[in-house]
């Protein structure tokens, strides 16, 4: 079966059966690595992308269950100029393994979207089930109001 997606803002046709999961088309088919497999169960955030600017479980969404377009990590910067987010990410020197947080961006992006100037409690609802094993869920949140305050310039 061959499924239409629009990702990253390009149009992709993918040769493969509607069940799916999104996550396996992104990286397998269409070599976006960026986002990744982590728990396969959604528990854990590492697979986040976001669909229509909501930010999904990818692992979970069966490629014939996407309803518009597709953004991954690799699609949230220029060629030319990381995301407002990801700049805070390395100012805050984030990533520690670095394994989660191609999910952690996504959410933390979806997030600035919705509420541009959010409260500690609304990040940590927000980034609840985004898991990491380092810890640096301090880093996080103060990565996130940076990038709020520089997106409000």
């Amino acid at each position: 079966m061959t499924i239409s997606l629009t990702v990253n803002g390009t149009e992709h046709a993918v040769d493969l059966p509607g069940e799916v999961p999104l996550l396996w088309a992104l990286r397998d088919e269409l070599n976006l690595t960026g986002t990744k497999y982590g728990c396969g169960v959604a528990a854990c955030g590492a697979c986040t992308v976001q669909i229509d600017g909501q930010p999904v479980r990818s692992c979970q969404v069966a490629l014939a269950d996407v309803w518009g377009p597709v953004t991954t990590i690799e699609g949230l910067g220029t060629p030319d100029a990381m995301a407002v987010i990801q700049q805070a990410w390395v100012d805050h020197q984030v990533a520690q393994c670095g394994y989660c947080q191609s999910g952690q961006i996504m959410q933390a992006a979806a997030l600035l979207a919705e509420t541009p100037e959010p409260t500690d409690d609304e990040i940590d609802a927000a980034m609840q089930g985004n898991l990491c094993r380092c810890g640096t869920y301090p880093r996080i949140r103060a990565a996130i109001h940076d990038a709020a305050r520089a997106m409000k310039v």
